[in-house]
């Protein structure tokens, strides 16, 4: 049996995932927790531990719906906030349509599932409506939000 290492097994699978990220070009996404489990024969729970290392260190980040993605030092707002900016960047008004899971899921690059979370909980706070067969109208603009 291999001798346990004297850093912490989950900070030596951090600097391998990070040498990885830092030489392949085009990584955006990592592979699965499951994967990543299999591929250096660890518990998930050693994985999480890197993962949550490197999202630390500002080298990935969590995307709901998605997984672990390289970060980018990108738009770092919310799925929920980036969405409900949709109706000012996109300069909708009350009644206009508001796009369609299909074409939010590809914006964001996020799963349906996830985009159906913030549709609802957007509809909860009274900013959408939603009409069957008809799609969904914006029912009220956003507060303005104030950045620091």
């Amino acid at each position: 049996m291999p001798e346990a290492s004297p850093r912490g097994t989950y900070l030596v699978i951090a600097e391998t995932l990070r040498n990885e990220i830092e030489e392949g070009e085009g990584i955006d996404t990592l592979p699965s927790e499951a994967d990543l489990t299999r591929s250096h024969s660890v518990s998930r729970n050693t994985i999480r531990r890197a993962l949550k290392a490197l999202e630390a260190d500002g080298v990935v980040e969590s995307a709901p719906g998605i997984g672990w993605r390289v970060a980018r030092g990108g738009d770092r707002r919310s799925l929920a906030e980036r969405m409900t900016n949709v109706i000012t960047e996109d300069s909708l008004s009350v009644g206009d349509t508001y796009p369609s899971e299909a074409k939010l899921c590809e914006r964001f690059g996020a799963s349906r599932t996830a985009v159906r979370r913030v549709l609802a909980q957007m509809e909860g706070n009274g900013l959408l409506a939603t009409v069957h067969g008809k799609g969904r109208s914006v029912r009220a603009l956003p507060p303005p939000t104030v950045r620091p």
